[in-house]
This record gives C-alpha cells, sequence and structure tokens, in this order.
C-alpha cells in the first residue's frame, strides 16, 4: 500500500508541471503507472527513489527521467526533484489538442509553495512558442515565470532565448461602399 501511496504522490506533483500551461485537469484524476529499474522507499524519512530509465505517466501526462526522489510531508506530497539527461515531459493543454512539453537537467518541484524549476538547459515548448535557458521558474500561485541565462554569457547560446509565434488575427468585417 505505501508503494502505491508514494507514486501517487510523485505522480501528482508531476502532473502538476504543466499547471501553468493549464494541463489537462482530468489527468489528475487518471491512474499512475511508474516504471523503474529499482525503486526504494524510507518509511522513516518519507523519501521514494524511483531509478534507471524512470517513466511516470498520468492520462496525457508523460514524464522521463534517470532517477525521479519524492519527498513527503504531514499533509502528502513535500518535494520532487527528478534528474537526467535530459528530463523531459509531455502533457495535453486543456481544452485544446496543443501539448507542452519541457526538457532540461533536472525539474524540482515544491508543493509547500508551488514552485517549478527546470535547471539546466531548461526549456519550454507549446506550439511554436519556445522558451529556453539555463533555468526556468514558474510560481504557480503567482503566475510569474522567470527564465535565466548562462552567468557571464558571451555567446548568443548561453542567453535566454523565446520564440512567441503570431497569433491568428481574427478577419475584419469588410468595408461598406
Amino acid at each position: 500500500m505505501h508503494i502505491m501511496k508514494t507514486g501517487i504522490y510523485a505522480a501528482l506533483c508531476a502532473s502538476l508541471l504543466a499547471a501553468p500551461a493549464h494541463a489537462e485537469k482530468a489527468d489528475r484524476d487518471k491512474p499512475v503507472n511508474i516504471e523503474a529499474d529499482t525503486v526504494t522507499l524510507d518509511d522513516v524519512k518519507k523519501i521514494s527513489v524511483y531509478s534507471g530509465n524512470v517513466i511516470l505517466t498520468q492520462g496525457t501526462l508523460m514524464l522521463r527521467a534517470d532517477r525521479v526522489e519524492a519527498t513527503q510531508n504531514a499533509t502528502g506530497l513535500d518535494k520532487l526533484s527528478a534528474s537526467g539527461r535530459p528530463v523531459s515531459f509531455r502533457q495535453k493543454l486543456d481544452n485544446s489538442d496543443d501539448v507542452i512539453e519541457g526538457v532540461s537537467n533536472r525539474i524540482e518541484f515544491d508543493s509547500v509553495n508551488n514552485q517549478l524549476e527546470l535547471i539546466g538547459q531548461a526549456q519550454l515548448q507549446r506550439g511554436g512558442d519556445e522558451l529556453r535557458g539555463a533555468q526556468i521558474s514558474y510560481n504557480a500561485n503567482t503566475g510569474f515565470y522567470k527564465v535565466v541565462g548562462q552567468p557571464n554569457a558571451t555567446s548568443p547560446s548561453g542567453r535566454v532565448r523565446a520564440t512567441i509565434m503570431p497569433k491568428p488575427r481574427a478577419e475584419q468585417p469588410a468595408a461598406k461602399p
């Protein structure tokens, strides 16, 4: 039973990764499936570690990492950390066929503060819109994003990059003669 609870907490946290982009709400009610080469559980410290080709799915959410660690507090999930080269996630957006995709070397989620961090070669993509930087932070409580480039970057690849595609224009009514 504890294995199931821990896995669900980790998956619920992972499903919040796409919350900033209005992720598929129905995913939260779907079963969580986690595959890994190894799972260790520490009931005293309330830490679960999944390692080796970790694949977490819940509805339209898919998270891939080399290692996922989840810690619990008295109310449930406290923090989630996923690492790999890279860590990636993909999830369908609510009321749309669009998906949000994220890639970085590490993903940290603090459920107490509702803070998401993509760290190391971070990128988020939705349709043609894309953010890239050394680190992308998002606070779901405030709706605030921050993207940071490499410190002291002298090349364009070390700076923050954003691509924002133009939105389709609404048809203008024809002028009357």
